[in-house]
């Protein structure tokens, strides 16, 4: 498959990009920092250096791709809402219909208040919201796209060891979902090419 992946350098793309890889499909990576995967070495991996908020360079990352993947976090930016209209775009002119981003269990729906998403209820510890509200923008924009998308919604992410087993559940955290680490989190995110799962859906992970 001819993947084309946002956010490789970072904690949990940078797992899925070992996985893609490992497994021979064509990688094609969209970095700010090309530097950054200098270390790596392999046919299979076309590094194309650029900004996910100018379009023309998503636009030239796109070409050929079948699937996408983003693994974009918020970090104190509005990278994130800004840069998805242009992933949105460029897979439209593309023909690209599947992607499948990490999002934060803060969109998914609250279980004390299912009219709210949990960053907005009482279900939520986080004090703060601005990184949950950048991925509420992300989530509004696909969800009114026609694309084939999935969010996967994390919970707290420690770095952590991949233990293989954990629940995923459409829409909602796991009932008393605590923690789910990055390698699990990548693996599960990265299983979603092949599976066909939880399209058109938000989906929580945890342990």
């Amino acid at each position: 498959m001819n993947l084309l992946l946002f956010g490789a350098t970072g904690r949990v793309g940078s797992h899925i990009l070992a996985s893609a890889l490992r497994d021979g499909h064509h990688v094609a990576v969209l970095a700010r920092s090309p530097e950054k995967l200098a270390h790596l070495e392999a046919d299979n991996l076309r590094i194309a250096p650029g900004n996910v908020l100018a379009a023309a360079d998503v636009e030239r990352a796109m070409n050929g791709a079948e699937a996408v993947i983003s693994t974009l976090g918020t970090d104190g930016t509005t990278t994130l809402s800004a840069g998805m209209p242009h992933i949105i775009r460029a897979m439209k002119q593309e023909g690209v219909k599947r992607i499948i981003t990490v999002g934060t269990a803060g969109i998914l729906q609250s279980r004390t208040s299912p009219d709210l998403l949990r960053y907005q209820s009482s279900e939520s510890r986080q004090k703060l919201t601005r990184a949950a509200e950048e991925h509420h923008k992300a989530y509004a924009l696909l969800a009114q796209s026609d694309l084939d998308w999935t969010i996967v919604c994390p919970t707290y992410l420690p770095d952590g060891a991949l233990v293989g087993t954990y629940r995923v559940e459409a829409d909602f955290l796991p009932a008393d979902g605590a923690q789910i680490s990055v390698p699990d989190t990548a693996a599960f995110t990265y299983s979603l090419l092949a599976s066909g799962r939880f399209v058109r859906s938000r989906v929580g992970i945890s342990y």
